[in-house]
């Protein structure tokens, strides 16, 4: 089994950088690029889809709310209607960048409080996974195993794959800790590697509560904001490669 590896890149904003997009891009095989509204702006934009366009980094569209002092990790009721159209825009906008640098947007990966919230809630899913065919019916979308949104994805039509994260603590159902719980962002690169070959091997990871979860994931997701990230898709890059396991972008199979 192969496994694609994604971080999380472009989320600077002006003069204000957050993470090392240069180096990540020379490790990861898919990159979900901030689209404007959580982070990034069209000059970061530009830059990165350049970058990894180079690289033959797949692209994505990192979608998320209208959020930029929050950083899209705060929950906004918006209206079905308008989230339909805040993520068309954004795929769009970063579509147009990633064309200019000669490639394409090949998927969509809700960012943050957007991700996490349409794991369960059905309107928001719904309209994300509307947005995403009404821009192109044939998009693939990434999301995390058994929500809302890949359900509604499938219905809609649209190519669904399932991500697991390296770098994040999950509860005994399988959802991901909550960011402000204690211990919900693992950085130990030993442990992360670890965790991560067994759920390649094995299809599990280990809860909070000690407990075996079963995951089976198509990408395994590196978050480009923590210190060690860098380091830690370097470990993971070279283990999953010593171990025949990829990474190999999940949009290619």
């Amino acid at each position: 089994m192969t496994i694609d590896l994604n971080s999380d890149l472009g989320e600077g904003f002006g003069a204000w950088r957050l993470g090392d997009d240069d180096a990540l891009l020379t490790l990861v095989t898919s990159a979900n690029v901030a689209c404007g509204f959580h982070a990034g702006d069209p000059t970061v934009m530009r830059r990165v889809c350049e970058a990894a366009a180079r690289r033959g980094v797949a692209i994505g569209a990192q979608v998320g709310y209208r959020d930029l002092p929050g950083f899209g990790r705060r929950f906004i009721d918006v209206d079905p209607p308008e989230l339909v159209n805040d993520v068309v825009y954004q795929i769009a906008a970063l579509d147009g960048f990633a064309r200019l640098a000669g490639t394409r947007v090949t998927y969509v990966k809700p960012h943050g409080a957007l991700y996490n919230a349409i794991v369960h809630h059905e309107e928001q899913a719904a309209a994300v996974a509307e947005a995403v065919h009404r821009y192109d019916p044939a998009l693939p979308v990434l999301g995390l195993p058994g929500s809302a949104w890949l359900r509604h994805a499938d219905r809609a039509g649209l190519p669904c794959f399932q991500e697991a994260f390296a770098d994040r603590a999950y509860t005994p159902r399988g959802t991901l800790v909550p960011r402000r719980a204690s211990g919900a962002v693992l950085h130990d690169p030993e442990v992360i590697v670890a965790r991560s070959l067994r759920l390649v091997t094995e299809g599990v990871v280990q809860a909070v509560d000690g407990t075996d979860v079963p995951v089976r994931a198509d990408s395994l997701c590196v978050h480009g904001d923590t210190p060690s990230a860098v380091e830690i898709a370097r470990r993971l890059r070279d283990t999953l490669t010593r171990t025949g396991h990829g990474p190999r972008p999940f949009t290619a199979r």
